[in-house]
């Protein structure tokens, strides 16, 4: 047994370049797992700047100054902040507000509905089956009761906030404009053989940053598809609606239909089973199918070549591990590791004999 584990690691493990591969990625880690929640704004200002990258370097080849196009990126990056800010922010904490309010209501509805059930269907009348039905009311208006208790007392901190807001855009300044200075120190701290670690990085790169920026994109495009009709129709927090539908092209394949409960729900109980329900419903149904059948294909059509079992999979795992942040990066983190893979020596050399 000893024998075969010796094998099995010197057949894996002999190449140099393997170990200092193998090492980044475990220090990588192991500094999310114990410092993320520290280095959060650090984390959050890398990642902006990363994704800012790809816009100036779009605006270079274009012809324009690295300097220039580092300002006009930036630029762009504030001014979509302050309308995030000052706009989006305080509508959806009104509607949220005018939700957390109406919420009773909302539970005292679906528990009539229920209770109504083994009256419009009498093959639902059988004690047990009743008992059952009342159970559920209980346990739904229960749950209700304490989303609102938890929604009324998790205040966020403002302080964090307002710091948050602060050092994240300063972070990205520096992080987009002084990018080479920092890239030479770094490296200093890296050691001269570093092949491998580039190959995969290099490979990893391309996809991840295609697909961070393709993914922010697909969330403002949905969102905002999503608003107009519920906006034209007058339906009830119908920013706060478009905001989740948005978010929840982040999460694959699961996040379209857990997101169609609550738009579902509070479209029936504001017109009921009328033609407005129907026809905001096929709205809806229609921006889904465009997301999922034009606009992916569109913006992931190179990105992504992965199982659909292995993204949930993924999802599941780095969501469970690093939760929002975990379940945002699930695919690049998938990515890396196809990459690592691929790359990984003992595997190459087997493929070529």
């Amino acid at each position: 047994m000893i024998g075969v584990i010796k094998n099995w690691f010197e057949k894996h493990f002999s190449d140099p370049q393997a170990i200092i591969l193998i090492s980044i990625l475990v220090l990588g880690a192991i500094l999310v797992l114990y410092w993320g929640s520290i280095l959060t704004p650090v984390l959050a200002g890398i990642i902006i700047a990363y994704v800012l990258e790809g816009l100036v370097c779009r605006f270079n080849k274009l012809g324009m100054p690295r300097f220039a196009a580092f300002l006009l990126s930036y630029t762009l990056f504030i001014t979509a902040l302050a309308l995030i800010l000052f706009g989006l922010v305080p509508l959806v904490i009104s509607q949220l507000s005018q939700l957390i309010t109406d919420f009773p209501h909302i539970l005292d509805k679906i528990q009539q509905l229920i209770l109504t059930v083994p009256e419009r269907y009498p093959v639902f009348a059988d004690q047990e089956i009743e008992k059952m039905l009342g159970s559920f009311s209980t346990e739904l208006v229960s749950v209700g009761q304490k989303l609102v208790s938890v929604s009324l007392s998790s205040v966020v901190d403002v302080f964090t906030v307002m710091v948050y807001l602060v050092v994240v855009p300063l972070l990205v300044f520096f992080l987009l404009k002084d990018k080479t200075e920092i890239l030479d120190w770094f490296r200093r701290f890296l050691p001269e053989d570093r092949g491998l670690a580039y190959s995969v990085w290099k490979e990893v790169d391309a996809k991840m940053g295609n697909y961070i920026r393709g993914k922010l994109l697909e969330v403002v495009i949905v969102g905002i598809a999503t608003f107009i009709p519920l906006k034209v129709m007058g339906m009830n927090y119908a920013a706060t609606m478009s905001l989740l539908v948005g978010l929840s092209v982040i999460i694959p394949y699961v996040g379209a239909v857990a997101v169609t409960i609550p738009v579902a729900m509070i479209a029936w109980f504001q017109w009921g089973g009328t033609s407005d329900f129907v026809y905001l419903m096929v709205a809806y149904l229609v921006v889904q199918f465009m997301d999922g059948n034009i606009l992916v294909p569109l913006l992931f059509s190179e990105v992504v070549n992965m199982h659909p079992a292995a993204i949930i999979i993924a999802v599941l795992f780095f969501g469970g591990l690093w939760g929002v942040w975990g379940v945002f990066f699930a695919i690049p983190l998938a990515t890396l590791i196809q990459a690592v893979i691929h790359s990984w020596p003992s595997i190459q050399t087997k493929a070529t004999t």
